[in-house]
């Protein structure tokens, strides 16, 4: 195919104080949720300043994509959108259509199948072009990469690095914990077409973390789950990494590597929830921890995201590690296999 540019779509992240509430209602608008938890949630932010680090982040991998781009000798503008906060994906489809692009690559910043992995990214391309109407660029989204070779290389070489800070006496016994976002149970069932069986995102999971075990030596290791929100009385994907510290702790683990394989970058919910509360939970049990970083800042990483440009643009085969499905690019919002990824009903 040609393509006239690349976007980029993220989640978003407040840049100022003032921003934490209106963003977070954005993130949560028709989900119910009551205020008093908004507020909590916001005080994770606040203890940052009300900045997210996400779309610094976002434009760091932008900036290492463009070189990259150019090293390969491929002509394509990128450009940054967001689903909850600024720059929104309507605003910037917008300006991609001024700037005269006709179609576009769009490279999301998550790996993974499922409703909010994949389908809702695919909902955000749908209300982009709608909002502009006749003329908005045609859009493909990229394919999930939750077994890219590039990624789990990425992974292997931070876990390796957090092993190496585990005080060197207890390295020989380090138990590996990997961590994702957690999903209702409800969402994970619905996840993937029918005819696979459901529960894409959470076999992408467990596929992910084997091959970054596999690639560190690490017979033994955990899948665990991070950043639920919601009633308590709806099921979530468990057991919570707090939790399984505390489990870890009782069958006398004192050193672990947590590798957020989950996440692209350091974003708010990993350096909330892992390195300050798992951490705090670590240091309580008399643990050493060690958290994993995330390869957004890995130049492979950038790699990885024209190697999937290149797949689209000129065929190059695409590269997976994995035996758990993952499903491919998709046009203009359209779901990449039938009946993949629904919402369910709450």
């Amino acid at each position: 195919m040609t393509a006239g540019a690349l976007l980029l779509l993220s989640f978003g992240g407040p840049e100022r104080p003032e921003d934490v509430m209106p963003f977070l209602e954005n993130v949560t608008r028709g989900r119910g949720v009551p205020r008093a938890r908004l507020e909590e949630v916001a005080q994770h932010y606040l203890h940052f300043g009300g900045v997210s680090p996400i779309n610094a982040l976002n434009l760091a991998i932008i900036a290492a994509v463009e070189r990259e781009l150019a090293a390969a000798g491929i002509e394509l503008p990128v450009y940054f959108g967001n689903r909850n906060w600024h720059p929104m994906a309507e605003d910037t489809v917008a300006r991609m259509a001024a700037d005269g692009v006709g179609s576009a690559l769009v490279f999301p910043t998550s790996a993974w199948g499922g409703y909010s992995g994949c389908l809702q990214y695919q909902e955000d391309i749908v209300r982009a072009r709608a909002a502009l109407g006749a003329g908005a660029p045609w859009l493909v989204k990229l394919r999930q990469y939750f077994d890219h070779p590039l990624l789990i290389a990425s992974f292997a070489d931070a876990i390796r690095a957090a092993v190496q800070r585990i005080p060197e006496q207890r390295r020989d016994r380090v138990r590996l914990v990997f961590t994702a976002h957690s999903i209702p149970v409800s969402a994970d069932v619905a996840a993937g077409p029918p005819a696979d069986g459901g529960h894409l995102y959470s076999r992408q999971v467990a596929e992910a973390a084997r091959l970054c075990a596999a690639a560190t030596g690490f017979d033994e290791y955990d899948v665990v789950w991070q950043s639920r929100s919601g009633p308590p009385q709806v099921p979530w994907l468990e057991p919570d990494i707090v939790d399984h510290l505390d489990v870890l702790s009782g069958k006398g683990v004192d050193a672990v590597v947590v590798c957020p394989v989950g996440f692209v970058s350091d974003h708010l919910e990993v350096i909330w929830d892992l390195d300050n509360e798992a951490a705090d939970k670590a240091a309580e049990l008399g643990m050493a921890f060690a958290r994993a970083a995330t390869p957004g800042a890995d130049p492979r990483f950038a790699e990885l995201v024209v190697e999937l440009v290149r797949e689209q643009l000129i065929g190059v085969p695409a590269r997976r590690l994995g035996a758990v499905p993952g499903y491919g690019c998709t046009v203009d919002g359209a779901p990449c296999a039938t009946g993949c990824c629904a919402l369910p009903r709450r």
